[in-house]
């Protein structure tokens, strides 16, 4: 098995690439995915939340009102570091059973998108950065999510730079252009991961 890190900047297609690397036979471990499923109605996950911060953070139909929970840790360091303190461990085991399920070949590829912020590179086997230049991922931001030009940078901003992720990255895909080149960097990637996966595993 080869455990693969995947991280980018915010605009720079990292969930293109993970879904590009899922229709190759990648298992995917989303944290952002996962994280919403640990709290979903009728779990452990979500119980806990409701013990920890009260009614008001469920929804009239029983899940879990982000909007109003947000406002509530955001604005206080310590209330988030209560949540984190719930989600964080069972979004690891969740992880782990994700892992522990792939066949030996595998090439599993967890989608991390604070990978450099939070000094996880080395968990992984390999990291994949999936990298665009600033002003590409503003143009991109801007165009396709709706964002001002202020809030794009503001956002860039309180992630890793370019420098901090492309240091700790052993593979580098780069998204700067349109997409239509993404696929076939992508397959040169691929090709270079599932040979050592079969490696690994002889």
């Amino acid at each position: 098995m080869l455990k693969i890190g995947l991280t980018g900047g915010i605009g720079a297609g990292k969930s293109e690439v993970s879904r590009l690397f899922a229709a190759r036979g990648a298992v995917i471990v989303d944290s952002d995915v996962i994280a919403r499923e640990v709290v979903e109605p009728g779990t452990d996950g979500l119980a806990a939340v409701v013990a920890e911060f009260g009614p008001q953070v469920l929804r009239e139909d029983g899940a879990l009102d982000r909007p109003a929970l947000g406002a509530v840790v955001f604005a206080d360091p310590e209330r988030l570091k209560a949540l984190n303190a719930i989600v964080h461990p069972l979004v690891r085991t969740r992880s782990a059973e994700l892992e522990a399920s792939a066949a030996p070949d595998a090439v599993v590829v967890h989608d991390v998108p604070l990978l450099a912020e939070n000094g996880l590179a080395p968990l992984y086997d390999l990291v994949v950065v999936v990298d665009a230049e600033d002003e590409v991922r503003i143009d991109r931001l801007v165009r396709l999510r709706g964002m001002t030009e202020e809030e794009a940078r503001a956002r860039m901003a309180a992630q890793a730079t370019r420098a901090d992720r492309l240091a700790v990255a052993d593979l580098v895909i780069d998204n700067s252009g349109p997409l239509e080149g993404l696929s076939a960097r992508v397959d040169e990637v691929w090709a270079q991961l599932a040979q050592r996966a079969q490696r690994e595993q002889g």
